[in-house]
């Protein structure tokens, strides 16, 4: 059993701004409230691939970035600069010394990062990153690696073998629902409006479909990948 209270460091490890709210941010938003610290690291630039460059675009996307975190609980979010949409062509040992060098401060023993079979290069790169950096030796503290559902990506990379988010723990975020669709307004330059996945409505809509499989009002699903009792 997996418990995210007061004991709990919970990290998300995501590609880009906006993906630590699509993917867990109801959970994100329980779990600080039952007294669990969380932390973001967020990989990419997240807006370079569509041609923007410019440094105060990447900025205000940041403090967005930070306003969301603030509204869901987040004690800290950080940034790293890797290329957008071009995390394949990055060495994944840098990837993966980036992630050691916030976990060795942070100090997680919860993981939330993106599904394998995403049909963004980028979280499947940071997904790669984070199992090998997170390896199940005696001396890695990290209990748990679960994997989050982004909208826009997971489902879009349609079923290919062994490559479908298959979730087996459900959160029930009740609760929580209407904070994570708060925090995801703060990113101006991300909403979409329905029927994208990425619009208030759909989110919310996503939520309800995870709780009617497990008999919630609204849940946000996971794909556990591994956990260690002690």
């Amino acid at each position: 059993m997996i418990n995210f209270d007061y004991e709990s460091r919970i990290m998300v490890i995501a590609a880009h701004p906006d993906d630590e709210i699509l993917g867990c941010g109801a959970t994100v938003n329980k779990c600080t409230k039952n007294g669990a610290e969380v932390s973001a690291l967020i990989l990419s630039t997240g807006i370079a691939s569509r041609g923007i460059c410019n440094k105060d675009e990447i900025k205000k996307l940041r403090q967005n970035a930070k306003k969301a975190a603030d509204i869901i609980g987040y004690k800290k979010i950080e940034f790293e600069d890797f290329p957008d949409n071009q995390m394949d062509s990055v060495c994944l040992l840098d990837v993966i010394k980036k992630i050691n060098y916030h976990a060795d401060m942070f100090k997680p023993n919860v993981i939330f990062t993106h599904h394998h079979g995403d049909l963004n290069i980028d979280h499947r790169v940071t997904f790669k990153a984070v199992i090998t950096a997170f390896r199940p030796l005696s001396n890695c503290a990290v209990n748990a690696i679960l994997c989050f559902e982004t909208p826009s990506s997971t489902e879009w990379n349609f079923p290919y073998y062994k490559s479908v988010f298959s979730p087996n723990i459900f959160i029930n975020v009740e609760e929580n629902i209407s904070d994570k669709v708060e925090a995801l307004n703060c990113y101006e330059s991300e909403i979409r409006t329905a029927p994208h996945p990425r619009s208030p409505e759909l989110i919310t809509a996503i939520a309800r479909r995870w709780g009617s499989v497990i008999d919630l009002k609204y849940a946000e699903a996971f794909e556990l990948i591994r956990t260690r009792i002690l």
